[in-house]
């Protein structure tokens, strides 16, 4: 989602391993210096700054609740086709919860309220809400339903959306990928995300000239 997949794959495993390959006690249970590695680490724009806030706000999220799901659960929660928006930027908010949190960090959480299609959350969240029969999506989180979900918007499944008419707008934003998601319900009101992964083989296809 954010790279060369060989790249993302070694940096996880960089980072994993800085954390003795068990991120969530490692969460839970380091100390002070423990986080001292941390402060090289760097893919891409995301650097050492970046990476100690996301443990501490992590550490204090996890230390307080059994599941990430809470985060992207408002109080007033919506029901509808609304629920992963408002989670969005729920989410944001809470993640950024302090005064001192890093204002360059802020770039590395995307929100509605900002009008990004928050492409690798809305990834995320097919991850973890989704499930399918072959493994990709894990369908660990229940409160969030398949249905409410919003299209990843990326390169490949935007160039193919506007090639068969899917995408009306011209810029790709937060409205561009409910617009999607709008069409994408017409086929499939319960599940209209399943066909990401046919937009983007299209698009992947399409890139090499095999169309």
């Amino acid at each position: 989602a954010w790279g060369q997949r060989k790249t993302i794959i070694a940096k996880c495993q960089e980072l994993f391993a800085l954390m003795d390959n068990a991120p969530h006690q490692f969460l839970l249970h380091h100390t002070e210096a423990d986080l001292k590695p941390f402060e090289n680490f760097k893919h891409r724009t995301f650097n050492g700054t970046d990476t100690l806030y996301f443990i501490d706000r992590l550490s204090r999220f996890y230390k307080a609740n059994n599941s990430l799901e809470a985060a992207f659960l408002p109080p007033t929660q919506p029901k509808g086709q609304d629920a992963v928006e408002n989670g969005l930027i729920h989410f944001h908010e809470r993640f950024f919860d302090q005064p001192w949190a890093p204002h360059r960090t802020r770039k590395h959480i995307a929100t509605p309220a900002r009008k990004s299609a928050c492409k690798r959350l809305n990834m995320f969240l097919r991850w973890m809400v989704r499930q399918d029969n072959a493994g990709v999506d894990f369908g660990l989180w229940h409160t969030l339903k398949p249905a409410q979900l919003i299209c990843p918007c990326d390169l490949h499944v935007d160039r193919v959306a506007r090639s068969l008419g899917l995408i009306k707008r011209k810029q790709t934003d937060w409205l561009t990928a409910m617009e999607l998601t709008q069409q994408l319900r017409r086929l499939d009101p319960t599940d209209p995300v399943k066909y990401d992964f046919a937009l983007f083989g299209l698009g992947v296809v399409e890139r090499w000239g095999q169309l």
